[in-house]
């Protein structure tokens, strides 16, 4: 299996199954000497652990990191790194009754095809449990951005037709975390979280909309070919299970906008393309403006639900009603924010750190 591995000098490889002893994460190209904070890892991964909510999978895990290597005395020795995750409430019992049948809207069906054979214990690789490693390596991504004074915030912004009215200035990012649902809006966090739980007692799930913010990034990182930084940003949001739409700045809305509406002021300021509008979202030609960059991640309800609902055996034939055993989310949005924030802090220091050999 091919495509494990994301980014180019900060370069991680994610390795193990949901149902597997560990999962882990290997972590290439980190600079030396970085102050290596484990108690602020594991608080990242706090922040993504499953079975803290009566909304979020009952599934019990510690999500405490071991250090394999490159790391000595509390810093980063420039060697790769590597970090390990034990996986202690598998229950992979639950899942043997799904071992000849592929469950709807998940990879069961393409995995199968693709390699002629899958783990049917929770997905495997396709598990959201890999995220868990994705939210240890974007938590030292983020020690290097909080050096270069660089600050991540995702929230949820919307679930189902619940969604929050203020402007992005108007929010503060330190109540995110202060309620099940992560919504800086405490009224907004409210109505979404009846909403959630609505929807589960009649055995069904919910999607919604995680929105990201980038300050303080500075102006001139990406490439304005194939590497735009949009476009990694992009394929970074694209790669979390169960995202099925990206936008950034203006977004979808750019499409019914004219251009004499849509192009921003422009306003140097310390070498920063600051603007009052905001429609690029913070980059121009794949390019960094050092203006705030901006953008919505949606996600697909979880097709994983206690409705009885159609689905086939591996032999083609129809069964027709399949109340699904095992422990899921109501709405995987919430546990999101976090996967979001590791994966734009993965990407964002990997072209910090790909832009100090651009130029003398």
């Amino acid at each position: 299996m091919a495509g494990n591995s994301f980014g180019t000098i900060f370069k991680i490889t994610t390795f193990g199954e949901s149902h597997g002893p560990s999962i882990g994460v290997v972590i290439d190209g980190c600079p030396a000497g970085l102050n290596f904070d484990k108690d602020f890892i594991n608080n990242e991964l706090e922040k993504r652990r499953p079975g803290q909510s009566e909304i979020s999978t009952s599934r019990k895990e510690e999500d405490k990191v071991e250090v394999l290597s490159g790391v000595f005395e509390n810093k980063t020795t420039g060697t790769p790194i590597a970090l390990l995750i034990k996986n202690k409430d598998q229950r992979s019992e639950d899942y043997e009754y799904l071992k000849d049948k592929y469950r709807f809207s998940h990879a069961d069906f393409t995995y199968d095809k693709k390699y002629g054979f899958r783990d049917y214990r929770g997905g495997g690789r396709a598990s959201a449990r890999e995220t868990v490693v994705r939210v240890a390596a974007g938590a030292i991504a983020k020690l290097i951005l909080k050096e270069n004074n660089i600050s991540i915030n995702a929230f949820v912004s919307k679930i189902g037709n619940v969604e929050i009215k203020k402007n992005i200035e108007e929010l503060d990012f330190s109540k995110t975390y202060l309620n099940e649902v992560k919504c800086p809006d405490k009224t907004t966090a409210i109505k979404m979280l009846s909403l959630i739980k609505e929807v589960k007692s009649k055995g069904d799930s919910i999607g919604g909309i995680v929105s990201c913010v980038i300050n303080n990034c500075p102006s001139g990182l990406g490439e304005p070919v194939f590497d735009k930084l949009e476009a990694d940003l992009a394929k970074a949001m694209m790669s979390i299970n169960a995202s099925k739409a990206f936008e950034i700045g203006s977004g979808f809305n750019s499409a019914t906008m004219n251009g004499s509406d849509h192009n921003d002021d422009f306003l140097l300021e310390k070498s920063k393309g600051k603007t009052t509008i905001n429609n690029a979202g913070g980059i121009l030609g794949g390019i960094s403006t050092g203006h705030t960059i901006n953008m919505n991640i949606a996600f697909k309800p979880t097709p994983t639900i206690s409705k009885n609902m159609k689905l086939v055996d591996i032999k083609g034939k129809e069964i027709k009603v399949a109340n699904f055993e095992g422990r899921h989310d109501s709405c995987i949005v919430p546990r999101a924010v976090a996967v979001v924030e590791a994966m734009a802090a993965l990407v964002i220091v990997d072209h910090l750190l790909r832009n100090r050999s651009a130029k003398l």
